[in-house]
């Protein structure tokens, strides 16, 4: 191994690791007809600005990740995923194929086109500072377990963003059901090789956390990487859309055809 004592030494050791892949990484540039293809592992996070017409597939290949997920307005930041109005509008507490993602302006910012998993959640939001430390003895982003909100916090500040642009988020992978009396049960992972993909109605920023979900019963911090990709396909078909998913739809197409009239 080429000592790093030295200047030289540091850079020509810098230089080797040019062509070096890790389990989990970025790849850069992405493979051919993919704009986004990274493996997120189990206590990180990742954030990218997408633009419409994306399609995003997240994909849990071993089994046991849980992926909590924002969405802010690229250009608009201070138009973000509403998760009450994403499962008060369509009438639906639970996320699967048909969901409309939508922002607190009415807007439809993604649609959940394909889903393979349904074990998701858009009810107890990710897992703080507080409540780590508590469980697990840290919850710091850079401990050994890190909490939900820190991670998505590390993501919105690289788009000038802060704590106060830190909403609920959905989760991914790891469900819950409301039992008839409003308890929530853990309903844990569909297994390893599901995925679930989204449409992307308009330009935004995605920040992802992979981390442990607030309701796993696991005394251990744990879990698995997931897989990111994402591609152009802005093909998409509207007639089957419920009434207030349409709606959603439609105020989206008529803000951005007044922001870029032809």
């Amino acid at each position: 191994m080429t000592s790093t004592a030295t200047t030289a030494g540091a850079r020509s050791h810098a230089r080797a690791q040019q062509d070096r892949s890790v389990p989990t990484m970025r790849h850069v540039p992405p493979p051919v007809g993919l704009t986004w293809s990274e493996t997120v592992a189990f206590g990180r996070y990742t954030t990218l600005a997408l633009g419409r017409g994306t399609r995003l597939r997240l994909t849990d290949t071993d089994g046991d990740a849980c992926v909590s997920m924002l969405l802010h307005r690229t250009g608009a930041l201070h138009e973000r995923l509403n998760v009450a109005d994403t499962v008060k509008v369509p009438w639906q507490a639970y996320l699967g194929t048909g969901h409309p993602l939508l922002s607190d302006a009415g807007r439809l910012l993604a649609t959940i086109v394909a889903d393979s998993s349904g074990h998701h959640d858009a009810l107890t939001g990710t897992t703080t500072l507080a409540g780590n430390t508590e469980r697990y003895g840290a919850g710091a982003a850079q401990s050994a377990s890190p909490a939900g909100r820190e991670l998505l916090l590390l993501g919105v500040l690289k788009h000038g963003m802060g704590p106060r642009d830190v909403p609920p988020s959905l989760s991914f992978f790891q469900g819950v059901r409301v039992e008839p009396g409003g308890a929530l049960t853990f309903t844990g992972n569909a297994g390893r090789g599901t995925a679930v993909e989204l449409l992307l109605h308009m330009d935004l920023v995605v920040t992802l956390a992979n981390t442990a979900h607030p309701l796993d019963p696991r005394e251990a911090f744990t879990g698995t990487a997931v897989d990111v990709h994402a591609w152009y396909a802005p093909e998409f078909d509207a007639s089957a859309l419920g009434p207030e998913h349409g709606r959603a739809l439609e105020n989206t197409e008529h803000d951005l055809m007044a922001r870029n009239p032809r």
